[in-house]
């Protein structure tokens, strides 16, 4: 008898997809460099776009974070960064997130929170670790 998927793997996969097109539609939707979108803990995601003001510099993943915290969420499930071609180390030889990012995913989701990098068009080039 085959094996068959794990009902949880697929509904994760599928969440996690969900995660990366919010992620790819804030990015586009602001013009930004980058876009992130959270998922909380009952599943809830949250949005957001990097944010480049004269006294305000803040990335996407980072205000993904405060639109979850600052709506009550308790933990993070995983989070999604997209971001734009050029932008930061996005490719899968030099995946690397900036340590305050992976810091507020952490705060909030605790350590080993997934944080999956994709590229403009949304293909997944890998997976940190907050």
């Amino acid at each position: 008898m085959p094996d068959l998927p794990e009902p949880d793997r697929d509904d994760r996969q599928s969440q996690d997809a969900k995660l990366v097109t919010l992620a790819r539609s804030s990015r586009v939707r602001a013009s930004a460099q980058e876009g992130a979108a959270v998922r909380d803990e009952t599943g809830r995601t949250y949005t957001a776009a990097s944010v480049s003001l004269a006294s305000l510099q803040l990335s996407a993943l980072r205000a993904a974070v405060v639109m979850a915290a600052s709506s009550g969420a308790r933990s993070l499930e995983a989070a999604a960064l997209v971001r734009a071609a050029g932008a930061g180390d996005a490719t899968a030889e030099g995946a690397v997130v900036p340590e305050q990012d992976l810091a507020a995913v952490r705060d909030l989701g605790g350590p080993g929170t997934p944080v999956l990098l994709a590229g403009p068009d949304g293909t997944v080039f890998a997976t940190v670790r907050a």
